[in-house]
């Protein structure tokens, strides 16, 4: 890190987020396959803080069992504004002489550059008291502005409802996002006090109690107003996906992968995709996928939980659940689904097949159809079949068995028992023909049919 001292980080997740009428807190509902805070957390794990506190407040259970096995959570009861929630860290940073950065459990985006610029404009000559993250959105709206002299230092803050016309026209508005430092910090949040139409103690009002006393107060403006918002409403939460997955999409392209109908294609947050992987239209990776250099996924499958090897294609309409391995020049086609198991070098499962608990070796075929069955109401078993095997279609494979190399399963069949290299099993009944019945039976169904008429 840039800055010369320890930091902690104090995240506000006290409020339940009532517009997003919900049972389930609103840091914990998803963007990109992860809970809104579990994006803030990771980007300040980065910076190795060395505390990080949480503020919890309405259905704190819920936000504790998520986080607070990485980070100390602090409770805020009542909730009486931003500014009694940061107050609530001050036992649990007793006697720390470090920096603290404040910031919002609801605002999942903010980079980790963003706050080390923050952080070390703290410790810059000028010893600002406090240090705010502002940011100029396209549309400023109702949000707090940021009044600044011309080298950035800050004259005063103040809330849109509060604001004269000409405060009105400036475009820096607060972002929330904050930096002090912990000697100044608790003094200055002692000293807020509650006058206004929500009798809350407001966060940003530390700034006009230090500017008051004299001391400097200094904005950072971030130039990427997107790392900022927050996420309040259903409507917010689908704008922060969508903003997510073009931001990924961009990324995605920009290191080499070929997305033929980008708006089509779904990321999660871990997704990783090699340079020269191919995505056809209609594509959803959740949590847990890599792709390698070379692959083509193709149009409408959904991947979960899977590594995908070079040159390998999967779909169109697969199915690869969490545990599905591709090795190299592997392929599976359409309506193919995978779940803890591995396609090994070179095999194909082309079309209507379910691969549970298997391993397949190299260059096997596995015929349409074809059904490893690995649950017996009660507990999963698994299916080994050997390098160069042909399984014939509409095969069902009882686990546990294994298929040696180059063996052949008959079209049809249900195996039950090991079949060794080399070995052909064909498990069908035996067929039986009666010459002339069908012509009998519907001859005899036809004058029934018609005695009825």
């Amino acid at each position: 890190m840039s800055q010369s001292k320890d930091f902690a980080a104090v995240i506000l997740a006290a409020g339940k987020g009532t517009r997003l009428k919900s049972g389930l807190h609103k840091v914990l509902h998803n963007v990109a396959g992860r809970p809104i805070i579990e994006h803030l957390m990771a980007s300040v794990a980065s910076l190795q803080p060395s505390r990080t506190i949480v503020i919890v407040g309405d259905e704190r259970q819920q936000v504790e069992d998520q986080v607070c096995d990485r980070a100390e959570c602090v409770v805020q009861e009542p909730q009486l504004g931003t500014g009694h929630a940061v107050q609530q860290a001050k036992d649990s940073l007793k006697g720390f002489s470090g920096d603290v950065l404040m910031l919002l459990g609801d605002a999942p985006f903010i980079k980790s550059e963003t706050m080390e610029g923050m952080l070390a404009r703290l410790n810059a000559p000028d010893a600002p008291a406090v240090v705010v993250l502002g940011f100029e959105p396209d549309d400023p709206l109702q949000y707090g502005r940021v009044i600044t002299h011309a080298d950035m230092t800050i004259e005063k803050m103040v809330e849109f409802k509060d604001a004269n016309e000409a405060e009105r026209a400036c475009r820096l508005c607060n972002s929330g996002l904050m930096a002090a430092k912990a000697e100044d910090l608790f003094d200055l949040l002692d000293r807020l006090d509650n006058d206004n139409a929500q009798g809350e103690f407001y966060l940003p009002d530390i700034v006009n109690v230090a500017v008051k006393d004299g001391r400097t107060c200094a904005a950072v403006k971030t130039e990427r107003p997107h790392e900022v918002v927050g996420i309040n409403s259903r409507k917010e939460l689908a704008a922060a996906e969508a903003q997510w997955q073009e931001l990924k999409r961009e990324e995605a392209m920009e290191s080499g992968v070929t997305l033929k109908a980008p708006d089509t294609v779904f990321f999660s947050y871990d997704t990783d995709l090699a340079p020269d992987v191919t995505v056809e239209p209609n594509v959803v990776f959740g949590p847990g996928v890599s792709v390698a250099s070379g692959a083509r996924i193709r149009a409408f499958s959904h991947l979960e939980g899977a590594s995908v090897g070079e040159g390998c294609v999967v779909g169109p309409y697969a199915r690869l659940r969490p545990g599905a391995v591709l090795e190299k020049d592997s392929k599976v086609g359409n309506f193919v689904e995978m779940k803890k198991a591995t396609l090994g070098e070179g095999a194909k499962a082309s079309h209507l097949t379910y691969l549970g608990d298997a391993e397949v070796g190299a260059r096997a075929n596995i015929g349409a159809g074809t059904i490893t069955c690995n649950y017996d109401g009660y507990f999963k078993y698994k299916t080994v079949i050997g390098e160069r095997a042909f399984i014939g279609s509409n095969s069902a494979l009882i686990a546990p068995v294994t298929i040696g190399p180059d063996a052949i399963v008959a079209a049809g069949s249900a195996v039950s028992r090991d079949v060794g290299a080399g070995d052909l099993r064909m498990v069908r009944a035996e067929q039986v023909v009666k010459p002339g019945w069908a012509d009998r039976f519907h001859d005899t169904m036809k004058k029934k049919a018609a005695g009825k008429k």
